[in-house]
């Protein structure tokens, strides 16, 4: 496990490439395929889904190079877990000081309790459309879900310790 504190850009593209959103992050560890990212949000944000996101929320952030989806958990200053939001996306790049991938629009909210709620399947559909996913990034997309769903359900990592603080 290699720590280092690190500055890094998250960037959020959709999948013609046009920039969907981006901030600043601190690289807390990278093991293996694995990085964890440190990020607070530096102001108020309205969220559709999870409504106000205060100014000061935590987030840490986990991305896999090799897998289809990103999980993030929100927490408040006193570490006490808020949420996990999860998005399947392509497989992120990283340069060591840009994270880039690409959002295919599904996303699972999951409660502190592990109930959890699949989100924005018919924005996959409608952009599978307008961008042409390939049969391949459709297949691999569907199958992220499904393994998000079984480490949901079987509070695997890194939803085996959301009692700690975040």
């Amino acid at each position: 496990m290699e720590q280092s504190n690190a500055a890094v850009v998250v960037r959020v593209a959709k999948y013609d490439g046009t920039e969907h959103r981006s901030w600043p992050a601190l690289l807390a560890e990278q093991t293996g395929s694995l990085l964890v990212l440190d990020a607070v949000f530096e102001e108020d944000i309205e969220h559709d889904l999870l409504g106000k996101v205060a100014s000061g929320t935590i987030s840490i952030e986990y991305y896999w190079l090799d897998r289809w989806y990103n999980v993030f958990r929100f927490g408040d200053r006193d570490g006490n877990i808020q949420n996990f939001y999860c998005n399947v996306t392509m497989p992120p790049s990283f340069d060591g000081r840009i994270l880039s991938y690409v959002d295919l629009d599904i996303d699972v909210l999951v409660k502190p309790d592990f109930s959890y709620r699949v989100l924005d399947l018919e924005d996959f559909e409608e952009n599978a459309s307008r961008y042409g996913y390939s049969a391949e990034v459709t297949e691999k997309a569907h199958a992220a879900l499904a393994e998000l769903i079984t480490l949901i359900e079987t509070r695997s990592f890194p939803f085996d310790d959301a009692q700690t603080r975040a």
